[in-house]
């Protein structure tokens, strides 16, 4: 399989760690979809990444379906249950952490796009943005509660799911200190990064 991608971004770095965690082996190809020389819409008509090349040449696209399908590849690392509540819980989680991250990168975007200039910019919709990221934080860390991990207690897909989205604002928002405000979420994630799959994945 290849896996096309960037290093930056957190949705290819869960479809990373979840090939980390599943022992599944892969070709990582480096795509700059902002780049003029871009071929991702070849592979993904969306010009989105990560984009997943399965054996036969066929692609899969966006992150959660991508995992789901890697999931199923290897009875090794079970990240998803099969059927349930725990199956719907563990989706939930996900949803929470990329939404998290939607609002993160729309914000982003806002703010640096060089396509827009300073005067198009709009502070009200940056502002609309980092409190949906508090919203989450504050619900997640709820959630989370004492709890050894998000769903249970062994690492699944929602862990991993948070994990990224807690690792991106590290990398794009130091300036937002979760960690203060949210100890449950900082205990989980100081446990996630000693993981070789986090580790190995960190965002540059």
């Amino acid at each position: 399989m290849k896996l096309i991608g960037s290093v930056s971004s957190p949705y290819v770095r869960k479809v990373r760690i979840v090939m980390a965690e599943k022992k599944l082996d892969y070709d990582f190809q480096i795509e700059d979809v902002w780049a003029a020389t871009s071929t991702i819409s070849y592979s993904n008509p969306l010009g989105q990444v990560p984009c997943l090349i399965m054996d036969g040449g066929e692609s899969l696209f966006d992150s959660r379906v991508i995992v789901e399908y890697l999931d199923t590849l290897s009875p090794v690392g079970k990240l998803i249950p099969g059927v349930g509540r725990e199956r719907a819980e563990v989706k939930t989680w996900e949803a929470l952490a990329d939404g998290l991250l939607d609002s993160a990168i729309a914000a982003r975007l806002e703010a640096t796009w060089a396509g827009r200039g300073a005067q198009e910019r709009s502070k009200a919709w940056i502002d609309r943005n980092i409190e949906k990221i508090h919203t989450v934080l504050r619900a997640m860390d709820a959630g989370l509660g004492e709890k050894a991990f998000c769903s249970g207690v062994h690492l699944t897909l929602s862990d991993v799911a948070v994990g990224c989205a807690l690792g991106y604002l590290d990398f794009r928002f130091a300036h937002i200190d979760w960690r203060v405000q949210h100890p449950n979420l900082a205990r989980l994630q100081e446990k996630l990064v000693q993981r070789a799959s986090f580790a190995d994945t960190t965002p540059a």
